[in-house]
């Protein structure tokens, strides 16, 4: 059961927009006044997918977006990601994974207002379907990718020629969210409960495994999200079916710590949601004293958004707090990092929402 708003003052403006929202993420920023948002929508009148860069103007009374490039995508969007340029700040990359098995980089010019396909790698070969899940590292060089099909790819940017097939479990495993945890390893979520835990040194498959029933049976178990805190790269964070939100340490592969689920055995009686979570982040804009002088064994804050509409924090030990609470599903949101107190996030109703906390 959800619980009552926080009490404190948090700016909420919803802006609608003329197209289902896929995903949308936060750029770069250019300077403290001109920002930009990344939107992959799908117009279902013409049926026609695209990727959209916005200019974002905050005000506390009224803040507006801009639209300023816009391009058609092949097919629909399922993950989206961005990365900042090493060389060119002002042209972030942002990789787009699309229902029909298809990998897309763009080079987004914030300053002329430009969004153009650098190269992709095509259906044939790459996953069979839908690719479900990709992350850009850290310095934007390299993405990994995963499918239904259970197949984990890996994709050299800088190269722009095809990709490398990590592993392939032939469709006895699918795979549903990817996230990178250094520059030689990441973590995937998949059906049925599980967390694997690769590491490029080593060839073969993962190298760790984690699996649990999160509702005793009574439901079908896939993690939709995973993050993990740069300082903390031990520890993944995974948002899923039911309500659940866990953390998994890979120094304590048999122990994870449920932080939120329902019908989960060791779980909080006050969980936040009810519903799939559909995306879970490291909230780094929650500072408690007890995270300050806290071991490295307390597990961050984190917020996530809901298929019943939830987006919220949650923090080990504390009570959940509400920021927002819509009669739709919330389907995706993102963390400004440059600003930690602005958040946006797509309603099913076709609207943006923006966040701002004091």
């Amino acid at each position: 059961m959800a619980l009552s708003p926080s009490t404190h003052p948090v700016q909420i403006h919803k802006l609608p927009q003329f197209a289902y929202i896929d995903a949308l993420r936060w750029m770069p920023h250019l300077s403290t006044f001109t920002r930009h948002i990344l939107l992959a929508t799908y117009d279902s009148d013409s049926s026609t997918p695209s990727l959209q860069t916005l200019t974002f103007c905050p005000s506390r009374a009224a803040p507006s977006l801009t639209p300023q490039a816009s391009v058609t995508a092949p097919s629909r969007i399922t993950s989206l990601k961005i990365s900042p340029s090493p060389l060119t700040p002002s042209k972030p990359i942002a990789a787009a994974s699309a229902f029909s098995g298809s990998l897309l980089f763009y080079s987004a010019d914030l300053v002329n207002g430009t969004l153009n396909l650098e190269f992709s790698v095509p259906e044939k070969g790459f996953h069979l379907g839908p690719v479900s899940g990709i992350d850009l590292n850290e310095n934007g060089s390299e993405c990994v990718s995963v499918g239904e099909d259970g197949r984990v790819n890996l994709v050299s940017i800088s190269a722009k020629t095809g990709f490398r097939r990590v592993f392939d479990s032939n469709g006895l495993v699918s795979y549903s969210s990817v996230r990178w945890a250094s520059p030689v390893e990441f973590v995937t979520g998949a059906f049925g409960f599980g967390l694997h835990w690769w590491d490029q040194r080593k060839a073969g498959g993962p190298v760790a495994l984690f699996k649990d029933n999160w509702t005793g049976g009574t439901a079908s178990g896939i993690v939709h999200a995973i993050d993990i805190h740069p300082s903390r790269k031990h520890t993944c964070l995974a948002g899923g079916s039911s309500g659940t939100l866990f953390a998994w340490d890979i120094r304590l592969p048999k122990q994870p710590i449920i932080l939120s689920g329902v019908g989960v055995g060791d779980a909080p009686a006050n969980s936040l949601v009810e519903s799939d979570i559909w995306e879970v982040q490291y909230d780094n804009y929650t500072h408690s004293s007890k995270i300050i002088n806290s071991s490295s064994s307390r597990i961050l804050p984190a917020m996530i958004c809901s298929e019943d509409g939830i987006l919220g924090v949650i923090e080990q030990g504390e009570e959940p707090i509400e920021l927002l609470a819509e009669p739709c599903a919330i389907n995706s949101f993102d963390i400004d990092r440059q600003n930690p107190s602005d958040v946006i996030c797509s309603l099913e109703w076709e609207s943006i929402a923006i966040l701002t906390r004091p």
